[in-house]
C-alpha cells in the first residue's frame, strides 16, 4: 500500500466531495465550491488544500491555513477528513503531519481542528497531541414534513430577499460582520475586509441570495437567516443573528423560517444548521423548528512549538 500526499487538483474535486460526504454527512459542498474556494481564499489565509491518495485513489483531505481573520495571532486550522472505509490506514496521519510541518514553515504557533466527535476520532486526536476544547453540533431538518407556520412580520419590520442588495452588499457585510463577531469560538473572526468578503462570500457559489432572508428596520438590515445549498436537495444555513440592540424581538427566528419556507418551496428537502454547544439561544430556536442533533465535531488544539 503506497500512501502520497500532494496538492488538490480540480480533477480531485468529485472525490474530495465524496470524502466529505461519507464521512461528515451534514457538512454541505460540490465539486463546484470545491475548485472555487481553492482559486478564491484570501492570500492572508495562506491555505493549502491537501489530499491524501492511497494506492492512487483519493480517500482523505485536508484543508489548512492561517485564521487570518482572527484577532489572535499565530491560530491556524488544521480540518482532515478520511473517508470511513479506508480509515486506520496511515492517510490521516499523513495529511496531519504534512499540514502541521507546513504550518510550521509559513509561522503558526497552534492548529485547530474540528474533529468528529466519536470516541475513535477523539482518541486519534488525543494520541497526536490535540486537547479538546468546546463541541458543536450539526442538526437536520427534514423540509417534506410541515414547517412552522410564518409568524405575522411586527409593525416597522419587512423581509426581503439578500437579491434586494445585489447593487450595494455593503449593508449586508456591516450585518455579517457585527453578528460573526458575537459568535462564540476559541478562535474568533473579524470581518474588516469588504471586498474580501464580497469574494468569498458574497460570490460564493453555493450562496443563495434568493433564499436568504434579511430583516429590515428603517431599510437597514438588522436581522438575517444566510443559506448556502448544493442545488438539488440540500441547504445548510451559513449565518443568522441579529444585531445586538434588536435583540430579544424574534427577528432571527422570522428571518429563518421564512428562509424554510421558500426553500421547501424551491423543492429542497433537507436542511442543515450548524451550533455552537454553548449557544443556548440559537439550539433553543433550532429545537423550536424541529431540528434535531445529527453530528457532532469538537474543537481540538495543538501547540506547535
Amino acid at each position: 500500500m503506497t500512501i502520497t500526499v500532494r496538492d488538490f487538483r480540480p480533477d480531485d474535486a468529485e472525490a474530495v466531495v465524496r470524502v466529505l460526504r461519507e464521512a461528515i454527512p451534514p457538512l454541505l459542498t460540490t465539486a463546484e465550491a470545491q475548485v472555487w474556494e481553492r482559486e478564491h481564499t484570501a492570500e492572508a489565509a495562506r491555505q493549502r488544500l491537501l489530499v491524501a491518495e492511497v494506492d492512487g485513489e483519493v480517500v482523505g483531505r485536508c484543508q489548512t491555513g492561517l485564521a487570518h481573520e482572527s484577532p489572535t495571532p499565530g491560530n491556524a486550522y488544521v480540518n482532515t477528513y478520511v473517508r470511513p472505509d479506508r480509515r486506520g490506514r496511515g492517510a490521516g496521519t499523513a495529511l496531519v503531519t504534512a499540514a502541521e510541518a507546513y504550518l510550521r514553515e509559513v509561522g503558526a504557533e497552534r492548529a485547530y481542528s474540528w474533529v468528529l466527535g466519536d470516541e475513535e476520532s477523539l482518541a486519534y486526536a488525543g494520541r497526536h497531541g490535540y486537547a479538546a476544547r468546546r463541541p458543536a453540533h450539526f442538526l437536520r431538518l427534514d423540509l417534506t414534513v410541515p414547517l412552522p407556520p410564518l409568524p405575522e412580520v411586527p409593525a416597522g419590520v419587512e423581509l426581503v430577499d439578500c437579491t434586494a442588495f445585489a447593487d450595494d452588499p455593503r449593508p449586508v457585510f456591516e450585518l455579517d460582520a457585527a453578528v460573526t463577531a458575537d459568535e462564540p469560538s476559541d478562535v474568533g473572526a473579524e470581518l474588516d475586509d469588504y471586498a474580501e468578503w464580497l469574494e468569498s462570500t458574497w460570490g460564493h457559489p453555493c450562496q443563495s441570495r434568493e433564499l436568504a432572508t434579511l430583516a429590515l428596520v428603517g431599510g437597514r438590515p438588522v436581522a438575517f437567516s444566510a443559506v448556502v445549498t448544493d442545488g438539488v436537495s440540500r441547504m445548510s444555513s451559513a449565518m443568522t443573528g441579529t444585531l445586538r440592540e434588536y435583540r430579544g424581538r424574534g427577528l432571527a427566528s422570522l428571518a429563518k423560517t421564512a428562509t424554510l419556507h421558500k426553500a421547501r418551496a424551491a423543492g429542497l428537502r433537507e436542511a442543515f444548521t450548524g451550533n455552537d454547544a454553548e449557544n443556548a439561544p440559537m439550539l433553543a430556536v433550532n429545537r423550536k423548528f424541529g431540528y434535531e442533533i445529527c453530528a457532532t465535531e469538537v474543537r481540538h488544539v495543538r501547540e506547535l512549538g
